[in-house]
Formats: C-alpha cells, structure tokens, sequence
C-alpha cells in the first residue's frame, strides 16, 4: 500500500487530497516534526532533505509534493497524450514555483499578485477548472495554493470573483473536505 508522509498542517494535504478524489488506497504516515522525526535516518532515507510531502510506492520512493502529484495521474489518473500530461506538468510547476513564489514572498507579492490574480481570474471566467470543465490534477495543485492564500496570509482575493468561486467549488469536494480539514 502507498504510504504518504507528512506532518501536521503540512504540504502534505494536498498529495492527500488528490489521493482521495482518485481513490488511491494509503497510509498517511503521520511525522511528529516538532520532535524531529523528519530529521532522523529513517524519514532521511526517504528524503534526504528532510521535508514533507514524500511517498513509498512499493520500492519507489519519491518527495516533493508536484512531483508526487505528477506522479499519481500517471499512475492512477485517466491516460493523458503527451499533450496533456505537458499541460498538467505546466499548471503544477506554475502552482509550486510562479504562483507560490510571487504571492508568498512578500517581497515579490505587490507585482506578482496582480498580474498572476488577474490572468487566473480570466482563465477561470471562461471555464470552470483550470484546464477546462472536467476536474484534474492541475485543480488540485494550483487550488491548493490559492486555498492558501486567504487563510495562511489573509489576502483579500474578492477582487477576483472568478477566483473565488473556483475555490468554492473545490472547497465542497468531499475530497477537499476530507484532506484539507483533517
């Protein structure tokens, strides 16, 4: 069985929340970061660098949380053209590295959020996910970004009503409900 590691609170709910809208059977190994669990040999074995999100799948063993999403669809997900799977590769490496690197780093936020906001805000007017009409793995990392931003940095996000609707449709998938809230 799949074993997904993380911590509390961690980048970790979204490897478990696209887990289950795919309905992937896992254990969710719960680490104790406080006391350092994520800094002893075993865990160091399975990521050398110490963080969470990682995953055993059998004997592969890989971390980062868009690699392991990446991962997943190609496993589980429905088969993709090399089109589509270039397409989600595109849409989780913007969510891990532009979307949450110019909104968090605060010193990147005042010209990034504007431009990265508005030009989602015109995707998500026309369609109702981030790839089209039909939920994906794409959803679920850049929908988890965004979740983030009202709740971990209290941004104010209604002046993208587009936006703001899309993270309430995600926010009522049982899915969404059961791994961002536990």
């Amino acid at each position: 069985m799949l074993k997904l590691y993380g911590g509390a609170r961690s980048r970790a709910s979204i490897v478990q929340w696209y887990l289950e809208e795919l309905e992937v059977p896992y254990e969710f190994v719960l680490l104790d970061m406080q006391a350092g669990v994520h800094q002893q040999p075993e865990f160091l074995a399975i990521n050398p660098m110490g963080k969470v999100p990682a995953i055993v799948d059998g004997d592969f063993q890989l971390w980062e949380s868009g690699a392991i999403l990446f991962y997943l669809a190609q496993k589980y997900g429905n088969s993709m053209s090399l089109a589509e799977q270039s397409l989600i590769n595109q849409w989780i490496n913007f969510a891990n590295a532009t979307l949450g690197f110019g909104i968090f780093v605060e010193a990147n936020r005042e010209r990034e959020m504007p431009k990265l906001m508005t030009a989602l805000n015109q995707i998500l007017k026309k369609q109702q996910f981030i790839m089209g009409d039909k939920f994906n793995v794409a959803d679920v990392a850049v929908g988890s970004i965004l979740y983030y931003f009202p709740m971990l940095l209290k941004l104010d996000l209604s002046e993208y009503p587009a936006v703001v609707d899309y993270l309430k449709r995600l926010s009522e998938r049982p899915a969404f409900v059961k791994a961002m809230w536990t």
